[in-house]
């Protein structure tokens, strides 16, 4: 990408244990590698105070690692018949263990900052119980590609890593779901260019990913009279 340095808001956060369920897999509790743009962008809003206070615009880049993979068992809540009372029964749920997301914003840095030291809803990634912690500060992006290490890419030809089928942004009854294809190299250790990115000081890929925003990806049909 061509043009001059960019300044940039880059959110770091951390956490012993993320679960991003991937649910193509009806039966099984299988873990993305990496969280989808859906689900970060809900972690933004939840900030915000929901997506009323979000600008439709919002783009953002991610990137993220996570030192290993395991399972654990959770409570799993079958739907039942009416009239019936669900079993509750332990599931095993896949997760990724001491994970690392980056975060880059280039629109109203100032707002965020704000709004990530004093988050109104708690900040989770992923399961209700997976909170994060977080580090905040400023860099520069220059205008050369970068390397796409652990980035998640848009899918182009030479992208290294797992093909992924993501959701990008979803519907606010949760129903609907608007999706795209991705690259995420797991070992973070590509050093392959990414098109249209621009680099972090130490060389990291920074790629805004598609927009997010539910309103311009879904529209409320109107209420009866």
């Amino acid at each position: 990408m061509s043009g001059a340095p960019v300044e940039a808001l880059r959110v770091t956060l951390t956490a012993p244990v993320l679960s991003f369920r991937n649910h193509l897999y009806a039966t099984a509790q299988v873990t993305h590698p990496c969280p989808p743009p859906s689900t970060v962008a809900g972690m933004l809003a939840a900030v915000a105070g929901g997506w009323g206070s979000v600008d439709v615009r919002l783009r953002f880049a991610l990137a993220f690692h996570a030192a290993g993979l395991g399972v654990d068992l959770e409570t799993y809540h079958p739907l039942a018949p009416r009239g019936k009372t669900p079993f509750p029964v332990p599931r095993e749920r896949e997760f990724l263990a001491d994970t690392v997301a980056t975060v880059w914003l280039l629109e109203d840095m100032d707002l965020w900052w704000q709004r990530l030291r004093r988050p109104v809803w708690p900040m989770r990634l992923g399961r209700s119980q997976d909170l994060v912690g977080i580090r905040l500060d400023h860099t520069t992006l220059a205008p050369g590609e970068g390397e796409q290490r652990g980035a998640l890419v848009p899918a182009f030809p030479k992208a290294r890593g797992t093909p992924l089928r993501l959701p990008i942004a979803a519907a606010p009854d949760h129903g609907r779901a608007v999706w795209g294809d991705f690259r995420h190299d797991a070992t973070g250790r590509s050093p392959l260019p990414v098109p249209g990115s621009r680099a972090d000081t130490d060389g990291q890929a920074v790629v805004l990913l598609p927009p997010v925003h539910p309103a311009l990806h879904f529209t409320t049909a109107p209420d009866r009279p």
